[in-house]
């Protein structure tokens, strides 16, 4: 029970703290900044390929699930990364 409310207390103060940094984030910068941090689901694919070699067949089902929607949302952050980049080339 102690440790359900202590990863309740941590969930909680993330949250918090999250929503306090992504809303001072000026406009200019959102996009760079989301795009850098959906890299950082490459961290989530490699702990699902752990979950997914493990015995329980419905662990096995979670861990491919996260490895899609992991690798759903990094391929994304570098898409939206990329056109943003296009918007700063020149012209030819």
């Amino acid at each position: 029970m102690e440790a359900l409310v202590n990863g309740l207390t941590i969930f909680v103060l993330a949250v918090f703290v999250g929503f306090e940094v992504i809303t001072k984030v000026p406009p200019t910068l959102h996009t760079p900044l989301t795009s850098g941090s959906n890299a950082v689901s490459g961290i989530t694919i490699v702990g699902a390929l752990v979950a997914t070699g493990n015995d329980s067949p419905a662990t096995t089902w979670i861990g491919v699930a996260a490895i899609v929607f992991a690798t759903i949302n990094v391929v994304g952050g570098f898409l939206v990364t990329n056109r943003m980049l296009q918007m700063f080339k020149r012209k030819a």
